[in-house]
């Protein structure tokens, strides 16, 4: 064990559970059937940190998500992820770019979403372009919440959702992705985009 962490540094469980320890989150060890995890509570939301892995073929990819469950009050939907030699392929097919009006984000970033005045409206928030900007690689989206465990939120619940190809073991990346979701999770609830509600309370 020693070589290998000589070798490859720390593993993902070291680093993940003194990240736990350090934001006073819930670190969930893993098993034979289930990756750990870690779990940030922020007001009444859950944030959850874990890796997932996609079998294709002969090939094995791991990925690196983070999920906060949220009452979604008006539907609200985006997708933000850096710029790359396909991301014209999108505009061919009549996929709209949202500009913010800050020319190195735009530069950089995809930005997709409806309503766009509110995708414009939560982008405006300097802190929050400074979050997704300290991100080397982000893909990062409201989307239906996904079944956690194989049952599903009640209807009008979607999720805060952020994924990446490969682990990470960088602490400091990791608390910034903590602080993104909390932010926007606060800025949503502000513009009344979402409510301040445990999304496992079934709707009224």
């Amino acid at each position: 064990m020693g070589l290998l962490r000589q070798v490859f540094g720390p593993s993902k469980e070291e680093i993940w559970s003194q990240l736990s320890q350090e934001l006073g989150a819930d670190y969930e060890e893993g098993g034979f059937f289930k990756e750990g995890k870690v779990v940030l509570s922020h007001r009444e939301w859950e944030i959850t940190l874990d890796t997932y892995t996609v079998h294709t073929g002969k090939s094995t990819i791991i990925y690196t998500r983070m999920r906060a469950p949220y009452v979604n009050r008006d539907g609200f939907r985006f997708n933000i992820y850096r710029k790359n030699i396909f991301s014209g392929i999108g505009k061919l097919f009549g996929v709209k770019d949202i500009e913010v009006g800050d020319a190195f984000f735009d530069d950089e970033f995809i930005i997709q979403g409806e309503p766009e005045a509110l995708v414009s409206r939560l982008l405006s928030n300097v802190e929050v372009r400074q979050l997704i900007q300290s991100q080397p690689d982000i893909h990062f989206q409201v989307k239906d919440d996904d079944g956690w465990f194989k049952s599903k939120f009640p209807e009008g619940v979607d999720e805060l959702y952020f994924e990446v190809v490969g682990v990470i073991k960088d602490r400091e990346r990791l608390k910034s992705l903590f602080d993104l979701f909390a932010l926007v999770l606060d800025e949503l609830c502000r513009f009344g985009s979402a409510y301040e509600t445990d999304p496992n309370v079934i709707l009224g």
